[in-house]
């Protein structure tokens, strides 16, 4: 793996979070393999999704602690990015009528060049063919 930053999608953290029964042993062994070469990046939007399962931000803030997920806001070239693919998303028959958080994600990652950790590639391989996945 190479030593650049690493946005962890939501699907990995919730896939550990919820000890999921089919994607916990290699979203656990993806996590901990760039957490050994690399720092690991959440976004506000990967925080909201995670957020959902939590009664109270101190407990997300458990979960997710700042030491370990460091927190990186959205630039906004990004969120221009999002919109762009968005568009392109809906000439293609998308039926979303705002930009779905997937495109806010891989916007970021791009533009700051990130890689991104997911086991959901399909969306960000489509939209965003040049951005460097950790997938399966």
């Amino acid at each position: 793996m190479n030593t650049t930053n690493v946005l962890v999608d939501s699907n990995v953290l919730l896939d550990l979070l919820e000890e999921d029964p089919i994607w916990y042993e290699w979203s656990s062994t993806q996590l901990q393999k760039a957490a050994d070469t690399c720092s690991l990046i959440i976004n506000p939007i990967i925080y909201a999704e995670v957020s959902i399962g939590f009664k109270r931000i101190e407990e997300l803030e458990e979960a997710l602690p700042p030491d370990y997920f460091l927190r990186m806001p959205i630039p906004w070239e990004a969120a221009f990015l999002a919109g762009k693919c968005f568009i392109r998303y809906r000439k293609l028959g998308g039926t979303k009528h705002s930009p779905l958080p997937d495109f806010f994600i891989g916007a970021h990652a791009v533009i700051s060049g990130l890689t991104l950790l997911t086991r959901d590639a399909a969306r960000y391989r489509t939209y965003f063919p040049t951005l460097k996945l950790i997938a399966p």
